[in-house]
Order: C-alpha cells, then sequence, then structure tokens
C-alpha cells in the first residue's frame, strides 16, 4: 500500500509540474481513469452542434417517473445476471456494435435474458458508462426530445450518443454548449435539478462560460430553475453527484454519510444540511435520507442506484452491516416499491465512484401520464369549510383523460380514504376537487390520482397512501345551528334481495351541516350514489339510497343499525331486513299495513311472492275479499284467477271507495289455492270527506271506463278532481255527460254543486 501511494504521490507532483509548464494539458486529477492517448486528445466537444433551445416548454423528466426502457452498452459494466431482471422490468435498449451483436444475443440468451425486452441499437462506443454520455431525454410541451451537451472526456463516439438516439427514435435533438456529464445531474421532474459544482469549474475552465450562464441555458433547454449546485463533499476525482446523493422523490433526497471520524465528514453533512433547510418544488424543506458509508476502501456506493419504475436496483458493497443498513433506509424512503441489492463479482465490479447507475440510464415513457400537483398543501391550513386541490394532468400519449378516473383521495384523522372527483377549472390541463368534513384541528393525509384512455395511471405522490401529502387544518370552534337534522323516515324495511330504500336527510338548521359518513352494520348493506362527505346547506335534502344485497332466510324482520355520522353528531336509521326461509309459501312482500292518510295516496299498491323455491309450486290466486266492510275495490294485475309462479310477484292496487268519519281500519285477503295473505288498511277520513248523494242526484256509471253522467233537477254545476287536487274537468246542467276515456285511470273527486250552494262529493273510480 505504502509503494501504491508514492507511486500515486509521484504522479501526482508529476502532473503538477507539467501543468504549470504548459497550462493547456488537460487536469490528470479530472480525468482519472482515461488513457494516456484519451488525456492528450484534443477532440472533446469538437463534433458538438450548438443549437437554439427548444422553443415549447421543456420539462427535463425524473429517474422516478415512469420509464419504457433502460440503456445499457455491450461489452458489458454490469452482471449478466442484472440485465436479465431489467429485461423482466422493461425493454432494454443495448448500444452494441454490428460485429459483436450476435455476441451479445448469444451471452444475453444464456444469462436467461427475456429476449423478447431486448432491442440492439448498433453503434460504436468507447465506454460503457452510459448514464455519463447518453442522451437527456425531456418534453418539449407534449412530445418527447433529446438535449445534448459537450461529454467532458475526449471519447467521440460516446459523445455522438445522443445523435444516435435522437436518429432512433425520430425526434428532435437540440445542442445545449455546456461541459456536462449525466452523473453530475439529477432532477425531480419539476424544475429543480442538483448538481456539484464541477459544472461551473470545467465550463469556466475549458470554454469561458460562466456560473450565471450557465444556469440560463440550464433553464433556457431543461427547464431547470432552480439550480441546486453545491460543493463535491466527496472531494474525488470524479465529482459527481450520483455518488453522493439522490433524487428518490420530488421532495425526498438521500445523501451519503460517513463516520465523524472521517476527515470528509463535515462536507457531507454541510450538504445534508443545504437540503434540509432548502424547499422542495412542493414548498417545504426536503426530507434528507441518510445512508451510511463506512468511509475509506471499503466498498459502499450505495447512492449510485438505479430507480426503474417501481423498483430500485441498489449496488451492493463488501460490507454486509452497511449493505442491509442502505437497504433498510430505500424501503423506508419509498414504501410499496421493491428493492433490489445486486452484487457484481465480474471483473468490471462496483467501485464507490462507479457503480450501477453510472453504467446504466432509463428512458423515459414517452406516452406517460403527469399528475402535476403544483401547489401542495402541507403545514397547517387555515380554515375553510372545504379545500381545493388543484392539479393538471398531462396525457403525453395524446389520449382524452378518463373525466371519472381524475380524484383526490383523502383520509381525515387517520380515517378511511373518501375520493372527491375532479372537474375542469378552465386552465389548460387543469382539474380541481375538495376535501370536505374536517375538524378543527384535524390531520388530513392525501393524494391525487388520474388515468387516461391509453392506459396509463399515476398518482401524486407516487407512494399514494402509503405515504401521501399532509396537512393539518388550523383549530376552528363552529357555530352552534339553530334548529334540527331531520331524518325520515328512520326505518327502513327491506323485504327482498336487491331492494332500495330511501331515507331523507333534512337541515332544518340556519348554518351548513357536514354528513360525514353513513356507516351501515350489516356488510350488505351498499349506499348508491353518495359520496360523502356532503356539505348540507340550510334547508337542503339529501336524499340516501340503500341498496340491500343478501337473500333472504327465515320469517322474521332482523334490525339492523344504519349510523349518519355528521357534524351535530350520530343518529341512527334502522333498517328491517326480512329474513325469508325456503318454500315459505305465498308472501307478502313489504309491509303488511297499507295506509291512506292522504288523497294522494290512492291506490296503494299490494305485493305478494311465490317463495316456494324448493318445491317450485305454483300458486293460483282465486279471489279478494275485503272483511266485513266495504270502504274498497281492488284491481289486480290480472284477470283472476292468476298463476304465479315460484320467485315471481303478484301486484294489486288497492282504492278507497268510500270513507268513514275518522280514522278507521279494515282487512282484506287474497285466497289462493296454498295459503291466504291478509293485509291490514289504515284509513283517515280527516283529509278526505264525503257525503253521499241525495237520492235524486246520480252519478253513473261508476266504475267507468268512458263516459259518465251526472244526472239530477237540482243539479248546477260538476267539477272534477284528480287526487292532488288539480281540475280535470267542468260542466253546467242538470244532465252533464263527460268523457273521461282518455284520463288516466284511477280514484277522481266529482264536486256535483247544487242550485242552492250546497256540495255533495263523489268518488268516480276510472278503469
Amino acid at each position: 500500500m505504502k509503494k501504491a501511494l508514492s507511486i500515486f504521490t509521484l504522479l501526482l507532483l508529476m502532473a503538477v509540474t507539467m501543468q504549470a509548464q504548459d497550462n493547456k494539458k488537460p487536469d490528470w486529477m479530472r480525468w482519472h481513469y482515461l488513457s494516456e492517448e484519451e488525456m492528450h486528445d484534443k477532440s472533446r466537444g469538437m463534433t458538438f452542434v450548438e443549437t437554439d433551445p427548444p422553443t415549447g416548454t421543456p420539462r427535463f423528466v425524473a429517474e422516478f417517473e415512469p420509464m419504457q426502457g433502460v440503456m445499457i452498452r455491450y461489452p458489458l459494466g454490469i452482471p449478466e445476471s442484472l440485465v436479465a431482471q431489467l429485461s423482466n422490468n422493461c425493454m432494454v435498449y443495448c448500444i452494441v456494435s454490428g460485429s459483436q451483436q450476435s455476441q451479445a444475443q448469444s451471452t444475453f440468451q444464456n444469462a436467461g435474458v427475456n429476449m423478447s425486452n431486448v432491442t440492439f441499437v448498433n453503434a460504436q462506443s468507447d465506454s460503457y458508462w452510459v448514464r455519463d454520455y447518453g442522451p437527456w431525454y425531456i418534453f418539449e410541451d407534449r412530445n418527447p426530445a433529446i438535449v445534448d451537451n459537450i461529454y467532458n472526456r475526449p471519447r467521440p463516439n460516446d459523445d455522438n450518443m445522443s445523435q444516435v438516439f435522437a436518429n432512433f427514435w425520430q425526434i428532435p435533438m437540440y445542442g445545449m454548449r455546456l461541459e456536462h456529464t449525466g452523473g453530475n445531474m439529477m432532477e425531480d421532474g419539476r424544475g429543480h435539478g442538483v448538481s456539484d459544482d464541477l459544472v461551473f469549474q470545467e465550463n469556466q475552465q475549458d470554454y469561458g462560460i460562466n456560473e450565471a450562464t450557465v444556469r440560463q441555458r440550464m433553464n433556457d433547454y431543461l427547464g431547470i430553475n432552480p439550480y441546486h449546485v453545491t460543493i463535491d463533499p466527496q472531494g474525488d476525482y470524479i465529482a459527481h453527484v450520483d455518488c453522493w446523493g439522490k433524487y428518490l422523490a420530488p421532495d425526498k433526497i438521500l445523501i451519503a454519510q460517513l463516520p465523524q471520524s472521517n476527515p470528509r465528514y463535515q462536507y457531507y453533512e454541510q450538504v445534508a444540511e443545504y437540503f434540509a433547510t432548502t424547499n422542495c418544488c412542493w414548498g417545504y424543506p426536503y426530507h434528507v435520507y441518510r445512508v451510511q458509508e463506512p468511509g475509506g476502501y471499503t466498498l459502499a456506493p450505495y447512492t449510485n442506484s438505479l430507480i426503474l419504475n417501481k423498483t430500485v436496483y441498489v449496488p451492493i458493497g463488501t460490507n454486509n452491516t452497511y449493505n442491509q443498513q442502505a437497504l433498510q433506509v430505500y424501503q423506508e424512503a419509498m414504501p410499496g416499491y421493491e428493492i433490489v441489492g445486486v452484487a457484481n463479482n465480474t471483473y468490471t465490479g462496483w467501485e464507490n465512484t462507479d457503480a450501477l447507475h453510472c453504467r446504466t440510464r432509463g428512458v423515459m415513457d414517452f406516452h406517460m401520464l403527469f399528475v402535476d400537483h403544483r401547489d401542495v398543501l402541507h403545514g397547517e391550513q387555515e380554515w375553510q369549510d372545504s379545500i381545493p386541490v388543484v392539479s393538471k394532468f398531462i396525457a403525453y400519449s395524446g389520449q382524452n383523460l378518463k373525466q371519472d378516473s381524475l380524484l383526490v383521495y383523502y383520509s381525515i384523522d387517520g380515517g378511511t380514504y373518501h375520493t372527491a372527483h375532479m372537474t375542469a377549472t378552465g386552465n389548460p390541463d387543469e382539474y380541481v376537487g375538495y376535501i370536505k368534513g374536517y375538524q378543527g384541528e384535524s390531520e388530513i393525509d392525501y393524494y391525487v390520482f388520474g388515468a387516461d384512455e391509453s392506459g396509463h395511471r399515476y398518482t401524486q405522490p407516487v407512494f399514494a397512501d402509503l405515504d401521501p401529502h399532509h396537512f393539518t387544518m388550523e383549530a376552528h370552534e363552529p357555530p352552534t345551528p339553530q334548529g334540527e337534522l331531520v331524518i325520515t323516515p328512520d326505518t327502513l324495511w327491506f323485504t327482498q334481495m336487491g331492494q332500495d330504500r330511501q331515507f331523507n336527510i333534512i337541515n332544518e338548521t340556519n348554518e351548513a351541516v357536514t354528513i360525514i359518513d353513513v356507516d351501515p352494520e350489516a356488510p350488505s348493506f351498499n349506499l348508491w350514489d353518495n359520496t360523502f362527505p356532503y356539505t348540507l346547506q340550510p334547508g337542503e335534502t339529501l336524499v340516501v339510497t340503500i341498496n340491500f344485497q343478501t337473500a333472504p332466510g327465515k320469517d322474521t324482520y332482523i334490525p339492523y343499525e344504519i349510523l349518519v355520522r355528521t357534524s351535530l353528531g350520530d343518529k341512527i336509521v334502522m333498517g328491517m331486513v326480512l329474513n325469508t326461509s325456503l318454500d315459505s309459501g305465498f308472501v307478502i312482500v313489504g309491509a303488511p299495513v297499507l295506509e291512506f292518510n292522504d288523497p294522494g295516496d290512492s291506490p296503494q299498491q299490494a305485493c305478494m311472492q311465490n317463495r316456494f323455491f324448493g318445491s317450485q309450486i305454483p300458486v293460483k290466486v282465486l279471489s279478494v275479499t275485503e272483511n266485513g266492510t266495504d270502504y274498497l275495490s281492488f284491481e289486480p294485475q290480472g284477470t283472476l284467477p292468476y298463476m304465479v309462479e315460484p320467485a315471481d310477484y303478484f301486484y294489486l292496487d288497492v282504492y278507497v271507495n268510500a270513507m268513514v268519519k275518522g280514522y278507521a281500519v279494515t282487512t282484506f285477503t287474497v285466497q289462493t289455492d296454498q295459503n291466504d295473505c291478509t293485509y291490514s288498511v289504515a284509513i283517515n277520513e280527516d283529509l278526505l270527506s264525503v257525503t253521499e248523494l241525495s237520492a235524486e242526484t246520480k252519478l253513473y256509471p261508476n266504475p267507468t271506463i268512458g263516459q259518465f253522467t251526472v244526472e239530477g233537477a237540482n243539479v248546477a254545476k260538476v267539477e272534477v278532481y284528480n287526487l292532488v287536487g288539480q281540475k280535470v274537468h267542468e260542466a253546467e246542467g242538470q244532465v252533464v255527460s263527460i268523457d273521461a276515456a282518455e284520463w288516466n285511470k284511477g280514484i277522481y273527486l266529482v264536486n256535483i254543486i247544487e242550485q242552492n250552494g250546497a256540495v255533495v262529493t263523489k268518488k268516480l273510480v276510472v278503469r
């Protein structure tokens, strides 16, 4: 080791001496790992062609965004087994010369590579560091493009690779006259970028380009602003950011950490402190994750990982304890991702400054869906009854967005997630959804989801509910409403599977009331057409539809509670479920009592079902008989006798023909050849008073199927009303004939006005 250090010291002194003699000689430290021929090569950047920047808006896509593929080079700098893993993730674009393609294909096949996911791109290359010289993919507005720069190595084939892939994809390429390298560039996909100060040093030293111009060109060609340029904490020859740091998400950065005893410890801490106190694109300081490295010559290249769709490939070092800690940090920072440790025991094995990230480069999905929610809610928010979430959705596929799949998912105080549909704001690509139902000091998690017609889906944050956006609503004391929240009816009767029942929530207070949730006790209840929380304004009525989906059992009603949670407290609606067994006979479906409380209630419908499900016995309905009174008339759904097959229903319309003063109850029975069904009928006469006609005044025929006549010596005028109080006919005379053939079937009230002003009301049945 001492001998090696002495040789290194001698070389360094020679380099310093030579540079002092001729300041045009290359910086050997900066160009470490170059051959002697490369060190003296003057062709660096000679083939570069500068162009104007994009005329559209550029967006430099982040590594953690959707990728259609990954670029590698053959001969390989990565293990063949890793190529096999990558080929099961996405397309592998392998740069290979034509003379070596068959060899590459044979190598991949022997290694178990999925060859259907391999595309060979024939091109000459000088090295396998495709991260450094590969094309920088951007979107210009909605179209893919490539930005080329001057590669800071005198390797002309590598430096030409951007043009190779621009031709391969048939997309535009823009020449940005800056000396740069992919290993010293990371971006968040939303305009923030990070490099260390090598980018300033090289451009000033080699081309006389100052810092301000560097920043301006990064903005013009790549849309990078702000551009975070830090010191190089590693202090190594290569000065690449991916040797010590990495974007894991727009608000997450991974920074290596050395033991305090290491001389470089303070520089790593300085960079980590910078990001911990610098706002990310979403308006709050970065979450800084630290990955421990032992320092020295122990191999630990953990930040030099590759994020590819929902997998992170992490290069593994020589210390297993540090390896496991590094994988754990990635898993903590990126929940829901698969974290894969990758060893490299080949002759091109990993190094601390050159590992997996340096030798691969992702290819963005040209048809991705981009969810761009910039104004992220965080910290404590000022109170408002509902809070808007605004996001842009960019479908680079050119397909339409799925309007019903643009959603805000949110959870209040750790509860289940609710959804809010987003609607267009009128600004290009912009939609808004509203979070509701929280209280003062509520803790709210949320994320935004979108989908388009091409099948692309995306969330922000990409971790969705595993690591959502989070904010707190400020303390708020809502005013005490005057009045009450009314729920009617308070009991729902369910008599068959698939049945819908409704109840109303009426806000009779003077303030808005939040219906937080409706939570049925029975899992077989479903809510139809309601999204909660729902803000119910004063005087507003919310109709809640409950559907019962479990098959019936025994002939009893089982009570279930339906909990209605509101900002004024909880209320209970009872759900009564009829449990009907097999072969239970011909049964009443619904409540066995018909109530006539209003003129509009007539007719009422009675419903029965043949529930001989097991024995499949048909039921013959023979007759319908009122028991002891003569208040009712009946209209069955078909001519009696009527055959009802198993599982079929029988309907009977019931009319009130005559009323008695006060509240009367009668019954009627439906007779069948199997068993009888008896209904009770409650009639409130106070709402509908009928006086009998005098003997000399006649109304005939009644019931009628068409024309009817009112005749009497004292008749002056006839008025006919339906049961909702609308006048349908009026005529004068002692004999009045009226054609009712076009009228709706049902009961009508005929007011017969006599010459002395007396009014006699008679019920008319039109069939």
